[in-house]
């Protein structure tokens, strides 16, 4: 059921099996695979998963290579509705472990808000991250172009920029580093600092060696035009014509609710085992949030899997067969 302010009253002093914190595509998957366990899931979902911005998932098997992210998140998410699962659009704000079970408090609305607290004896975090951009006087003009061909990630769109005059753009010395696995795809590369730190002599000397150009000068705006980013336009007026882009620049990992629990962490990351089971046993982590690769497809198998090893957990608890019980959440 699609929760609602005025359908919280229907789900009286719920216990779910699982709470899954993000609606992207782990959080989707975990929760479709959960529901065909029989278990009862609720995911909460803050809007505009990482995934939403994708203009096109060219490296997801069996899609056609210019469907975009948002509409493999309506498909997940009326997949989910449909086997029974609970969704809510809402803000996790703070999570309690009570022993036995987690008390999960929720914002829900951003003007005049209304807060929940739901239980639930298992926890997903799939929050994900966002990416930081480069920050201009005019955000709009950035946004125009991101998710389109001004990318995040080389892995997933490396192919993209194959023999591309492509810039790259960071905020540190060592978010540039990125530029040389590039080169694999294209030799035509231009790093940009717009202005924010310095580049030490060593990497002037690696990036020259490379036949990389370096342009240190502030950013006013990129250009373009229908999304299609063409270049930059430089603070002194100069231009730098630009095929694509990619942004290193790190991302803000959206799992603050989980400040007050014992995990452990890798760089901004949980660490979790095979089956995506952090340091805690009963919590989850899946897709951006835990160490590894950052791809949709793979958010999808994380889910699946850790939604795997929960049904597991309770199997074992339980002792008995679900099938033709009621639900513990009416």
């Amino acid at each position: 059921m699609q929760l609602t302010k005025q359908l919280l009253d229907q789900r009286t002093d719920p216990l779910y099996d699982v709470l899954v914190v993000g609606g992207g595509a782990a959080g989707l998957s975990a929760g479709i695979y959960l529901q065909r366990y029989l278990l009862s899931t609720l995911i909460i979902d803050k809007g505009k998963a990482r995934s939403f911005w994708m203009q096109e998932l060219h490296n997801y098997l069996g899609l056609a290579p210019d469907t975009p992210g948002r509409e493999v998140l309506k498909q997940g998410k009326d997949h989910f509705l449909s086997l029974e699962g609970d969704h809510l659009n809402g803000y996790v704000e703070d999570v309690v472990d009570e022993g036995d079970s987690f008390a999960v408090r929720v914002r829900i609305g951003r003007s005049n808000p209304t807060y929940r607290v739901f239980r639930s004896r298992y926890l997903i975090a799939a929050s994900g991250v966002i990416d930081h951009l480069p920050q201009l006087a005019d955000m709009r003009n950035v946004f125009d172009y991101a998710g389109h061909n001004l990318h995040v990630c080389l892995i997933c769109d490396g192919y993209e920029m194959r023999d591309q005059r492509t810039g790259v753009f960071g905020n540190s010395e060592g978010s540039l580093e990125v530029a040389f696995p590039l080169e694999w795809f294209t030799p035509h590369i231009t790093l940009f600092t717009n202005g924010a730190f310095a580049v030490s002599d060593e990497f002037r000397d690696r990036i020259s060696a490379h036949g990389f150009t370096l342009e240190e000068r502030p950013i006013v705006r990129f250009l373009g035009e229908n999304h299609r980013m063409s270049g930059v336009e430089l603070a002194d007026g100069t231009v730098v014509e630009l095929d694509m882009g990619l942004v290193s620049m790190g991302s803000k990992y959206h799992a603050d609710y989980l400040q007050g629990l014992d995990l452990e962490y890798q760089g901004g990351n949980l660490v979790t085992d095979d089956m995506n089971r952090t340091t805690h046993p009963r919590i989850f982590a899946v897709g951006d949030l835990k160490v590894g690769m950052n791809q949709v497809i793979i958010a999808a198998a994380d889910g699946a899997k850790a939604a795997t090893q929960i049904w597991r957990d309770i199997r074992r608890q339980e002792g008995h067969r679900r099938a033709g019980t009621e639900r513990k959440v009416a």
